[in-house]
């Protein structure tokens, strides 16, 4: 599966491994950090998506994004529960997220009204571990976006970037 993801800045990196401690009681723990924008599906040519996301992206500008808490999703509709996330504040990044779902069909239940931008932390294990992390108190990390990545999801690594204004 291919995707489109939000680079986070090196402070959000950081807040996450500060947290590490506190998320190894869950089934398992992410050590790659980026906000997914939008899921592109799957292609014999990573090139014909690439150019279709391009297109979709031509004269995107430059957005801010903030992260100022921590929150969870009880009962996602795919995977283990509950996943515990950093909160993107981005009106930018929603409507570039619409503007994604106009080219590719948006995945049912996670994308298009019911997307929320966020930077996963970990997933499975206690709800009341969730609750607990997300009462708690972060400095909030503003940052601009400035380019989006394409991402393989087989491979887990980026394929390439488009800068923004696209």
């Amino acid at each position: 599966m291919y995707s489109v993801n939000v680079p986070v800045p090196g402070r959000v990196r950081t807040l996450a491994n500060d947290l590490y401690p506190e998320l190894v009681g869950f089934d398992s723990v992410r050590e790659d950090h980026s906000c997914l924008l939008k899921r592109l599906g799957d292609a014999d040519h990573v090139s014909q998506l690439q150019h279709r996301a391009h297109r979709a992206l031509e004269g995107t500008p430059a957005v801010e994004a903030r992260i100022d808490g921590i929150d969870y999703f009880a009962d996602p509709p795919l995977g283990a529960a509950p996943v515990v996330y950093l909160a993107v504040e981005s009106p930018g990044l929603e409507s570039i997220h619409a503007d994604l779902t106009e080219t590719f069909d948006a995945v049912d239940g996670l994308e298009g009204s019911d997307y929320v931008p966020h930077v996963t932390l970990a997933r499975g294990g206690d709800a009341a571990d969730a609750r607990r992390l997300a009462g708690r108190e972060i400095e909030p990390i503003t940052w601009t976006v400035s380019e989006l990545e394409f991402w393989d999801g087989a491979y887990r690594l980026p394929v390439s970037r488009v800068s923004l204004p696209a």
